[in-house]
């Protein structure tokens, strides 16, 4: 085992989950080239991975996690948007594995979906920024904007798609504050990773001991450390930008990311379409 391949492994979690880049693309790459990990055993280990970054929030959203339970408001938000995401994403992420497990699953092509949806959010922030409108704060928000963030949210089980994309795209366009949208984004993070770690162990539980036999235990816990405390630093910035009149930057810049890396991957993806997903 190298560590240097489990720090970098950790840095590319570290960073990705909390851009609109996929962070399960990225760690399924990422492990495929440095420990050529299979294809679905990749796409599991990498919602394993999250696992870190849960760490990340934790720390970070340390004291709103303290006053949940006075904060009736958030509570309701976080419960229904929990549900919805694991009633949309469980099935996703069955379908997913098993379709991942026979034939190769063209992950570019919601990648470019994200990124023209990232640089039509930028545009529309942009727009916005220049006409007087009221922007949603989470007592203004009702119980269909708390069903569609987790309704979104669920989507991204699918590789290629960006959890934090999908989030903070949908509520950007409901008109919630930027600086609320990535709060709230990553708050609702916390308990639908922990149920993807928990249902990834429960449905692909012979992937993640393939991964585990090929990274080593004590690589696993290296890139889980590296992926918490670069994640602590990477929440700090984004929620600093996403004060300032420019964050619609962000979505022009990582829409445009989303939309190379997709139309690379997609062109270099085979031809023909999996099974149940065409």
């Amino acid at each position: 085992m190298n560590p240097l391949y489990s720090i970098l492994l950790g840095l590319v979690q570290g960073i990705s989950e909390w851009l609109p880049i996929s962070s399960k693309t990225q760690v399924l790459f990422a492990s495929t080239l440095l420990f050529s990990l299979p294809l679905a055993v990749a796409y599991a280990f990498g919602l394993f991975m999250e696992i870190g970054s849960v760490g990340s929030a934790l720390v970070y959203f340390r004291r709103d996690i303290r006053l949940l339970f006075n904060d009736r408001r958030l509570l309701i938000f976080l419960i229904v948007v929990t549900v919805f995401t694991g009633l949309v994403g469980a099935p996703l992420y069955y379908l997913t594995d098993k379709v991942l497990s026979t034939s190769p699953y063209n992950i570019g092509i919601p990648m470019v979906l994200l990124g023209l949806v990232l640089i039509g959010t930028g545009f529309y922030i942009r727009y916005s920024r220049t006409k007087p409108r009221m922007f949603l704060g989470l007592p203004e928000m009702r119980m269909k904007n708390f069903i569609m963030i987790g309704i979104a949210q669920g989507i991204a089980a699918l590789p290629g798609v960006s959890r934090s994309g999908m989030t903070v795209s949908t509520m950007l366009l409901m008109g919630v504050k930027p600086e609320q949208a990535f709060r709230l984004s990553y708050l609702a993070y916390i308990p639908a990773s922990l149920g993807a770690f928990f249902v990834t162990l429960i449905l692909s539980k012979s992937q993640v001991d393939t991964a585990v036999q090929v990274v080593e235990p004590t690589g696993i816990l290296i890139a889980i450390a590296t992926a918490a405390l670069v994640g602590i630093v990477v929440i700090s910035y984004l929620l600093k930008f996403a004060k300032t009149s420019r964050i619609y930057i962000i979505d022009f810049v990582l829409g445009a990311i989303a939309l190379v890396l997709g139309i690379i991957a997609t062109l270099l993806a085979p031809q023909s379409s999996p099974p149940g997903l065409s």
